[in-house]
């Protein structure tokens, strides 16, 4: 059985990126019998922040962790097995401040996890959670795929540094960009972000 985690992060209820992530999802669930689809709404569920608790208890085996220490892991250790245990991953995100969504963010420091998601070694740190294909959708008002304002993409360098770290390389993106420029334009861009998921889909 196939698993595609679905992570959307977008706090606005008509969200492009949410949209677009979602209905990419399930038609590649579709595609692939007996697939299921996990989402993860992180704006309209947001995740903990980490904090001193969470960051002692990481550093202590399971069953060295104080009652406390356990709970202010055990959203962590769930948000880590829905990662191993996908295939597919897609993400969905709107471009704020040159970045990505804060609760995005905090999931990722959810999962980033030594010895579960990534290991240290004598040759430097390894990624564990290998094996995985990663969908990003990014929508922004601007165009920030390629021209001037490329360099202020900090979001897709840095979902891609950060997923590689924990052992994903295999990422691509689709964006929905361009949306402030008419309704002409974002007509356009939403019709090649959908036309590109339903390619993918169809690969899947």
């Amino acid at each position: 059985m196939s698993s595609i985690l679905l992570l959307t992060s977008s706090p606005r209820a008509e969200s492009l990126s949410t949209t677009i992530a979602a209905d990419l999802a399930n038609k590649i669930a579709a595609q692939n019998a007996g697939s299921v689809v996990v989402r993860r709404d992180l704006a309209a569920n947001p995740l903990p922040h980490i904090d001193d608790l969470f960051t002692a208890a990481i550093r202590k085996p399971a069953d060295q962790r104080t009652a406390q220490e356990a709970e202010a892991v055990k959203t962590s250790d769930a948000l880590v097995d829905e990662l191993l245990a996908a295939d597919t991953v897609v993400i969905g995100t709107g471009l704020i401040n040159f970045n990505i969504y804060s609760s995005l963010k905090t999931w990722i420091d959810n999962v980033a996890r030594a010895g579960r998601t990534f290991k240290y070694t004598e040759s430097g740190p390894v990624g564990l959670a290998t094996g995985k294909k990663v969908y990003v959708v990014l929508a922004s008002g601007g165009v920030y795929s390629q021209g001037p304002a490329a360099g202020m993409n900090h979001a897709v360098p840095y979902l891609k540094s950060v997923l590689g770290f924990l052992g994903i390389a295999d990422v691509e993106t689709i964006y929905v960009e361009g949306l402030a420029f008419g309704p002409e334009a974002a007509e356009k861009a939403i019709g090649a972000a959908k036309a590109r998921a339903e390619e993918i889909a169809l690969a899947a």
